[in-house]
């Protein structure tokens, strides 16, 4: 059986589960398909033969999905030795081999586990969330902590953004939308002073998670970084091992821009995982394999649609059934 099929069995539907994760990435990621099962169904039809000109026009698709000019000629390395390998000299043929190698390149050396948020087991968790204005990051602490809340944890947020005007009511707002507490002081407030009364808070309410916002200034990074320093050493001696997950969110729309945010931030604190939000709004998907491939940073989450409940867990399997589910279908009529 071949990928495409393995993928196309895994993601099958019965009428009652037109609600699951594949149903997600399908429509949220119609834009990207769109532009990128159209472009390789094309060149399939162009080229009969598997040969450099096929190739070539290849790396020129998967660039404009903003795949990342490193990774595609990653990419495309690995399929010319497995077309050599396997022999295959049709084209109809190697959308199996892309589709593998997407998700290999996702994957890498690591498993699934990777994409799954570190949660303690009977102590406090605390996940910081890190990015720059404007990319949705008050609004995906919110889904976040609806999402926690759903799964039985008791979750509280932390308002440590207090140099944005109105981002210290924007998280109130949300907390009352999940049904979470929120700890705030006024605004210009000392972020780190925030996140200390928060985890005092959540260890005597006896919380299982708690989420602290950030503020996302990118003007000066030497300020950025300091601030997050000190962030950093208040949860650390509050709570040893802490913070368990640094959450940088990046934008999909902004493409290679998010690819140099995340590298800003990986130089200012651990970025542990990614929330891509708004990957319904672009036709650059390919951005989340560049992110992985060029960061070594999983993404955990992404936003595939305005809703409370649209911040799916990240799954490679289901991005890349996402990117094929018209050709697949094709393939059934």
């Amino acid at each position: 059986m071949g990928f495409m099929d393995k993928l196309k069995n895994k993601f099958k539907q019965t009428e009652e589960e037109t609600d699951d994760i594949s149903t997600k990435y399908k429509e949220g990621m119609a834009k990207t398909r769109n532009s990128f099962s159209g472009k390789i169904n094309d060149l399939i039809a162009r080229y009969r033969k598997v040969d450099e000109d096929f190739f070539e026009e290849l790396e020129e698709v998967l660039i404009e999905a903003d795949v990342g000019v490193n990774t595609v000629m990653d990419l495309v390395d690995e399929l010319k030795m497995e077309v050599k390998r396997q022999n295959i000299k049709d084209t109809s043929q190697i959308k199996d081999v892309i589709s593998e190698k997407l998700v290999e390149i996702y994957y890498g050396d690591d498993n699934e586990e990777m994409e799954k948020l570190n949660i303690r087991q009977d102590e406090l968790s605390i996940i910081l969330v890190v990015g720059v204005n404007g990319v949705g990051k008050t609004t995906s602490i919110g889904k976040l902590a609806h999402q926690l809340k759903e799964e039985g944890k008791h979750v509280m947020l932390a308002a440590g953004d207090t140099f944005r005007a109105g981002a210290i009511e924007q998280l109130d707002i949300w907390g009352e939308r999940a049904g979470v507490d929120v700890i705030k002081q006024s605004e210009g407030s000392d972020p780190a002073a925030v996140i200390f009364d928060g985890i005092k808070a959540a260890k005597s309410r006896n919380a299982d998670v708690l989420i602290c916002d950030t503020a996302g200034r990118l003007q000066n990074k030497v300020n950025l970084m300091n601030e997050l320093a000190k962030v950093n050493r208040v949860i650390e001696r509050e709570v040893p091992e802490a913070p368990h997950d640094v959450l940088l969110v990046l934008d999909a729309t902004t493409g290679q821009n998010a690819l140099s945010q995340a590298k800003t931030f990986s130089e200012a604190t651990d970025v542990s995982g990614i929330i891509l939000t708004k990957l319904d709004g672009t036709a650059k998907g390919g951005i989340v394999l560049a992110i992985r491939n060029e960061l070594q940073i999983p993404v955990k989450f992404a936003g595939l649609g305005e809703g409370i409940e649209d911040l799916q867990e990240f799954d490679a399997h289901a991005f890349v059934y996402g990117l094929f589910a018209d050709l697949l279908e094709d393939e059934d009529e």
